[in-house]
């Protein structure tokens, strides 16, 4: 009987409660016990999940309860010229995802746009941000509450950036409603994402705000932040990295690359991404934008579930007399290239095949690329998708790709 049985056995007698395995054993062995037990109380087979590279150790502070690993095939699209004001180079695009035909799509916008000589690219606001709800007894209290907090940004900056080494404060807003208020916190997080910086910052600055106002705490988060969940604040005011990127591609290689116009494709754009979604009243008004965010952040680390986030991308294409112009703006890519699950083997990989692994020089550096590198592959993602709609070959493309 191995170790994994043993503690499988007592786990099933109530003896060890399975969240607790870590105690009794190493987390590899741990991992074992949890898929043993789980093969006798489901009997499902767990070889492929119990089948990974990387030493359980090193995903403690990722996940709980390690049983496995997912794997996602990881697909390559490029290279694609990226003209930056942190990413200048022509870089290979790692894609993680189960969707046939998504790398096939952007590797064809990549080649229209290394056509083009490349996308131009800039991250033009950065802040990750948390927003505190607090309790006060009516509204002249709450406006008090409000005047101290416009007048104390130095304080509340102080208090916040003493727990961490990185963090700085870049402003703090007041929100009032009713007898709650709201305080929006936005930081420069360099190079990490920064949720977790964020949070226990804000935790220290709204026990300031506490001690020298009437307001009361009720929550660390009051949903006015907004994480992973879609929000007009986000599309507006920015969370993470807003970042546009653009392209004018030449009206030959639009017919070459995408058999098409650029007249049809902007015919597209405008009915589809702007009416369409206007319609809809969706907060994203693109094609597909998420599906290169989603690929590009399950490759490189980055929290899937701010995803929702990265959706938040208006789509622009506009014909002109001898080319098309194109461009994607993201109001808040949230992401980071230290921290989160940035330093798993497989996820340091695709980092490192960008030339982005680790902190940058100067800090803040290398997310920046890495936002950018997201913002021009996304753009060869819609062009891609719109030029199929365009010349009504997306059905087919899917159909010759067995899909």
């Amino acid at each position: 009987m191995t170790d994994a049985d043993a503690l499988a056995d007592r786990v099933q007698a109530g003896e060890i409660p399975i969240h607790d395995l870590e105690s009794h054993t190493d987390p590899r062995t741990a991992a074992d016990a949890r898929r043993e037990y789980l093969r006798r109380e489901t009997g499902a087979d767990l070889d492929a999940v119990g089948t990974f590279s990387f030493d359980p150790a090193d995903a403690e502070p990722n996940v709980e309860n390690m049983l496995g690993a997912a794997q996602i095939p990881m697909g390559l699209a490029g290279p694609i010229p990226v003209h930056g004001s942190a990413a200048e180079g022509e870089y290979h695009l790692p894609l993680a995802t189960t969707e046939g035909a998504l790398v096939a799509s952007v590797n064809r916008g990549c080649s229209a746009l290394d056509a083009a000589g490349g996308a131009t690219v800039r991250v033009t606001k950065h802040g990750m941000t948390r927003a505190p709800v607090f309790r006060v007894y009516d509204v002249a209290e709450g406006q008090a509450v409000t005047e101290w907090v416009r007048d104390n940004q130095e304080r509340l900056a102080a208090a916040a950036e003493a727990t961490t080494d990185h963090g700085e404060l870049q402003w703090a807003r007041p929100y009032v409603v009713g007898d709650s208020v709201f305080v929006r916190f936005s930081y420069d997080t360099k190079d990490a994402m920064g949720m977790n910086m964020a949070t226990i910052a804000t935790a220290a600055a709204a026990e300031l705000l506490e001690d020298e106002t009437p307001a009361e705490l009720v929550s660390l988060s009051g949903n006015l932040c907004t994480d992973k969940k879609p929000a007009a604040i986000n599309a507006v005011e920015g969370r993470g990295r807003s970042v546009t990127a653009d392209v004018r591609i030449p009206r030959d290689v639009v017919a070459d690359r995408f058999d098409t116009t650029p007249e049809a494709i902007a015919e597209v754009n405008t009915r589809k991404n702007l009416v369409g979604s206007a319609k809809a009243g969706s907060l994203g008004f693109n094609a597909h934008a998420s599906n290169v965010v989603a690929a590009m952040f399950l490759a490189t680390g980055q929290d899937p579930a701010q995803v929702v986030e990265g959706a938040n991308a208006i789509t622009t294409v506009e014909a002109r007399e001898a080319e098309l112009y194109a461009s994607v703006s993201f109001a808040s890519l949230e992401l980071g290239t230290v921290g989160g699950g940035t330093g798993l083997p497989t996820q340091a990989d695709a980092l490192e095949l960008l030339g982005l692994d680790g902190g940058g020089d100067p800090p803040g550096s290398n997310a920046d690329a890495l936002a950018e590198i997201i913002a021009a592959a996304a753009l060869a993602g819609e062009l891609s998708l719109l030029a199929a709609l365009a010349s009504r070959h997306l059905a087919s493309a899917h159909e010759d790709l067995g899909r």
